[in-house]
């Protein structure tokens, strides 16, 4: 059992930046420069501090205590 959420995405790969706002780990570009800054944010459970880190498909993203991995591709019809 997971506890996290697959967020589809278009391309291949996503910016954490990006990703964070898309899955609703943050609500806005600002939090996403202190929670990275801030050290609480990993990705496969590493700490990541840069916004820029490209994310590849499985990839599980966290913040504090909420998850998502990045998924398949977005259904977009």
């Amino acid at each position: 059992m997971s506890d996290y959420n697959d967020v589809p995405v278009e391309d291949d790969s996503i910016k954490l930046g990006q990703f964070l706002k898309l899955a609703d780990l943050i609500e806005s570009g600002g939090e996403a420069k202190q929670v990275l800054s801030g050290g609480i944010v990993r990705v496969n459970g590493e700490v990541e501090t840069r916004r820029g880190r490209q994310l590849e498909r499985g990839d599980v993203v966290s913040v504090a205590a909420k998850s998502a991995r990045v998924g398949g591709e977005r259904n977009w019809e």
